[in-house]
């Protein structure tokens, strides 16, 4: 570990100790917040009694399945924008705006269609996720150098070929952060969409449990969440970090 991963935690680290001692000593009501050290025994009784698995599992498979239509989906539509200067300009008013209208809004209407089913939740994360990919795709490919395509032409490659081995590797760096914005995205989405109005899930039972006044369960939840997106998002930026070493952009 570098120095710098040393520093974040130990920041980390005195950040929770000053939240333990406060929550210790009173300095912070127990009815308000629970102590660290409860939250994680709390979660491990929890995960250990299997009484939350099931929702649990739920929501990180929605996670995972509205991140990847999203991502795929939205390098998709990003080529087809890409490819066509006029669409691009008629659309570019809309991307600016687009999350300045709160998704969710249209969570009821989905729920008359497709009624209280999982498929309301996935569509949210995806409508949630999807601009933060094609913005990126668009990004990336406004930034491949022109010498790509003199080399291309050069070598006399056709357009597939074109793309996969010289276009699509120097667009990589900001499609992975399409990437690492949809993985986000997808994460607040689902949870915010459970909590709200879906009828299971992991934001259900922290919705349930602020409404029966059970703060252990509520923030072993909450805690639970807050180790899985970190966890995700540090291994996203490791290997974003380790793949611009071995690109020769970043610093070993």
């Amino acid at each position: 570990m570098n120095r710098v991963g040393r520093l974040r935690l130990a920041v980390i680290a005195l950040a929770v100790g000053a939240l333990e001692l406060a929550c210790r000593t009173g300095l912070i009501d127990h009815h308000v917040l629970i102590a660290p050290s409860e939250m994680a025994v709390a979660l491990w009784r929890l995960l250990v009694s299997g009484q939350a698995n099931e929702q649990i599992l739920r929501t990180f498979g929605i996670i995972v399945l509205a991140v990847l239509i999203a991502v795929v989906l939205g390098f998709a539509i990003g080529l087809v924008i890409h490819a066509l200067p006029r669409l691009r300009q008629a659309l570019d008013p809309f991307f600016a705006t687009y999350y300045a209208v709160p998704i969710f809004i249209f969570y009821p209407v989905m729920i008359s269609i497709f009624g209280l089913s999982s498929i309301p939740i996935v569509l949210i994360g995806v409508a949630t996720a999807i601009v933060a990919m094609i913005m990126a795709t668009l990004n990336g490919l406004d930034r491949i150098p022109r010498v790509l395509t003199k080399v291309a032409r050069v070598h006399r490659m056709g357009p597939v070929e074109t793309a996969l081995r010289l276009k699509l590797p120097a667009a990589a760096p900001h499609l992975f952060t399409g990437v690492k914005l949809a993985v986000s995205y997808g994460f607040i989405a689902v949870i915010a969409s459970e909590f709200i109005l879906a009828p299971a899930g992991l934001g259900r039972l922290i919705s349930d449990a602020y409404t029966d006044f059970n703060n252990p369960r509520m923030y072993a939840l909450m805690l639970l969440l807050v180790i899985v997106a970190t966890a995700v998002n540090m291994a996203l930026h490791v290997f974003d970090q380790r793949w611009a070493e071995r690109r020769g952009i970043g610093k070993p």
